[in-house]
């Protein structure tokens, strides 16, 4: 028996950020610049800072009905950068931890809102005092998992379908090596069995190796091995172009696939490697493997980069990336 395996390209949204207001244009200039699925971003529309509940809804709302005018697919809603500037989730207050669960949960009503089904980021660091103490280090995994188990509850019963949980680069992050994340997917998507559950995915994102500033090696640094290991449970992978020691979230123009190292056609090549290899993982049993790919590209422009700029530079790596991944998207054919 044989299954097949989607993959096509998207954008995320971080390039709207504190540039475009309007929910027609968010849609329709992903559109003009080639991408068919837009990965949505939480700073566009943020649960607690963007408005009240009642514009949130709507200019979500809004965003769809964009999507279908344009023919664009939003793909799911992803955070920004603003959740990552708090300990969220791994707090040592559980008062911090309530209010970072909540939003979350509001981020998945305006998923809803968007037309998608899936939410995914990184909602957590773990503090220096903590990862000082091993115990306390263990303490903050075993709520980090059983806070997971209860969102994938929720998400289930709100009618999402997928969480994803974002592989980082420095221990404070977690998931931040392979291990981990085996580990990570095993505890959250293990126990209970009878909970009614949506699976928690991983995101892997290319540019994201840079571990060997806290001391990784090997595998860690290399996001091909990342993919072989991983890409079966990652519906959703972020591309960047990058040098290895940074994650620069740079476009794909020629000046900058000539300064980075990540190269498509062995991002494919990792992909389709892990899903023929899938009987072998770790993890075949405990999850299902992923029936599609987003390719999200993850441009973070600086402030000074103007929108002319911007918009050149994005429609120049949808060019490139269309080398790789033709229009309507490549479909991989493995055995099951």
């Amino acid at each position: 028996m044989t299954r097949t395996v989607k993959l096509d390209i998207g954008l995320n949204a971080a390039f709207i950020t504190r540039r475009w207001e309007e929910p027609e244009n968010w849609v329709r200039l992903t559109a003009e610049l080639g991408y068919p699925y837009l990965e949505f971003c939480g700073d566009v529309i943020d649960p607690f800072f963007s408005g009240d509940r009642s514009y949130q809804l709507r200019a979500a709302e809004a965003a769809r009905r964009a999507g279908e005018k344009y023919g664009v697919v939003i793909s799911d809603y992803y955070t920004g950068m603003a959740t990552h500037r708090f300990h969220g989730l791994s707090h040592s207050d559980p008062s911090v931890r309530a209010r970072m669960r909540e939003w979350i949960v509001q981020a998945m009503d305006i998923t809803l809102a968007l037309g998608s089904t899936r939410l995914g980021g990184h909602w957590d660091a773990l503090s220096v005092e903590v990862l000082a103490d091993p115990k306390r280090t263990q303490e903050a995994m075993c709520r980090l998992y059983d806070t997971f188990r209860e969102l994938c509850e929720v998400a289930a019963q709100k009618g999402l379908t997928a969480l994803y949980n974002e592989q980082m680069y420095i221990p404070s992050e977690t998931p931040w090596t392979i291990e981990q994340a085996f580990e990570y997917l095993t505890a959250v998507n293990s126990t209970p069995k009878n909970a009614p559950r949506v699976p928690l995915y991983l995101t892997i994102d290319v540019g994201h190796q840079a571990g060997m500033h806290y001391g990784a090696t090997g595998d860690d640094l290399d996001y091909t091995a990342w993919l072989r290991a991983l890409a079966p449970v990652s519906e959703v992978i972020h591309l960047q172009q990058t040098t290895p020691d940074a994650s620069h979230h740079w476009p794909f123009t020629a000046e900058r696939n000539q300064q980075g190292h990540i190269q498509m056609q062995k991002v494919i090549e990792a992909i389709e490697w892990g899903h023929r290899h899938w009987r072998e993982n770790r993890l075949y049993g405990i999850i299902p493997p992923v029936q599609q790919h987003f390719l999200i590209l993850e441009v973070i422009p600086g402030s000074t980069v103007t929108e002319e700029r911007l918009l050149r530079e994005l429609k120049e790596s949808a060019r490139y990336l269309r080398q790789y991944v033709p229009e309507g998207g490549i479909t991989l054919t493995v055995e099951v």
